[in-house]
Order: structure tokens, then C-alpha cells, then sequence
């Protein structure tokens, strides 16, 4: 009796320890992909702004944003909107917003909070950073790209990025929303306020919102 108790309590344990695990995560809205917009429209429209709104962006707007950066376009394999080197998905999207900074878990399509701050000015040198939403910052884990060469890390980390801040671009363009991708960061104090490991490595950040 005493062991089935024991064995209770000890299941309850983990249940509550797992639920405080996942407290962080916030699951997305379904991303929509009906939009009728056609990809010559959007390139048509596909440009650098560096105006943005206050306003927020709807968990809608911002789960259709995520996937169409970086989602799961294929669930029977896992891959992405967006190609990368040997499939290695050394790429993370942190999303830096005003209630602090998350990162997008594609598998999940949720995003998982690592910093209650507001640390939106830190992610880039101009000002309209700490007014818009949202900042991308794209972080490649060089651990994720076994025996390539330095060379080819620094290559195709920042290749993969492209094909991700390009996803990002003509989405805003099909949206109507307003986005710059930069590289003027301070790396270091950015890395610092992140908690970064070594083997992450900041290669760009962009920045969406509402056109103001």
C-alpha cells in the first residue's frame, strides 16, 4: 500500500514538474496558406522599410510569419520552408517583442520564452528597433554542422539565414507589413543578453511591424 502511494506521488511529481517545463511555451495559431496573393505580386512589393508602427502584430500574423521563416512545410519528413546545408537546421529564429524574447520551436509551432525583458534596442544600432513588435534575430548553432570547416560554417550559416530573411520579406510584401533585415548589431552585448554558448553565432537580425 505504502509503495503504491509512494509510486502515486511520485508520478504526480513529475506530471506538475513536466507542466512546469512547458509553462514557457506558447503554442501558435495554425499558420493560414490560403493567401491569394501571387508570389510575382510579392515580389513586386518586396522591399526594406525602416518605419514602423507601435502596433502589435496578431498571434495570427506573427504564427504566419514564423512558418512561412522557417515552418514545417512537409510534416512527413520534418523540412522546412526554407533549405539549409545537409539539412542541418543550424538556424534558430529568437523573436524579440516587448514582453520579452522567445524562440521558435517549429516542431511545436509554438514559441518558447527565455527572457521576460524588453531588450528590443539591443537587437541593432538604429532606433526603430526598440518601436516595432518585432525583431528577428537569426542565430546559427555551429555545433549543429558537424565536421565542416570553419569556412564552410561561416558560408553556409549565413546563406541559410538569406533564404530565411527572404521568406520573411515576402511575406511582409504579401501582408502589407513593414521589415528591414540587418547586420549593424553589437554581436557581443546581443550574444551576452541572450545567454548564448559558444557554438552560437548571431548572423542577422530583421525587423517587422506595421508600416507607420
Amino acid at each position: 500500500m505504502i509503495k503504491k502511494l509512494l509510486l502515486t506521488i511520485t508520478m504526480l511529481f513529475l506530471a506538475g514538474s513536466a507542466v512546469a517545463q512547458d509553462s514557457s511555451l506558447t503554442k501558435l495559431p495554425p499558420p493560414q496558406i490560403d493567401n491569394q496573393k501571387s508570389l510575382v505580386q510579392a515580389l513586386t512589393e518586396r522591399k526594406s522599410t525602416r518605419s514602423f508602427s507601435t502596433r502589435q502584430l496578431p498571434a495570427q500574423i506573427l504564427s504566419n510569419l514564423l512558418w512561412s521563416a522557417f515552418g514545417i512545410n512537409r510534416p512527413d519528413t520534418g523540412r522546412r520552408t526554407a533549405p539549409s546545408a545537409v539539412n542541418r537546421r543550424e538556424i534558430d529564429i529568437y523573436v524579440a517583442t516587448a514582453e520579452g524574447v522567445y524562440i521558435y520551436d517549429a516542431k511545436q509551432h509554438a514559441l518558447k520564452q527565455i527572457l521576460k525583458q524588453d531588450i528590443r534596442l539591443l537587437t541593432g544600432k538604429q532606433s526603430f528597433t526598440g518601436e516595432a513588435p518585432v525583431n528577428l534575430i537569426y542565430v546559427a548553432d555551429l555545433s549543429r554542422m558537424g565536421d565542416a570547416s570553419a569556412e564552410e560554417k561561416t558560408f553556409y550559416s549565413a546563406a541559410d539565414t538569406g533564404f530565411i530573411s527572404q521568406n520573411v520579406y515576402l511575406y511582409c510584401a504579401a501582408e502589407k507589413l513593414a521589415t528591414v533585415v540587418r547586420g549593424l548589431i553589437d554581436r557581443d552585448e546581443l550574444a551576452h543578453a541572450l545567454k548564448l554558448k559558444n557554438t552560437q553565432k548571431i548572423i542577422l537580425a530583421q525587423t517587422v511591424g506595421y508600416p507607420k
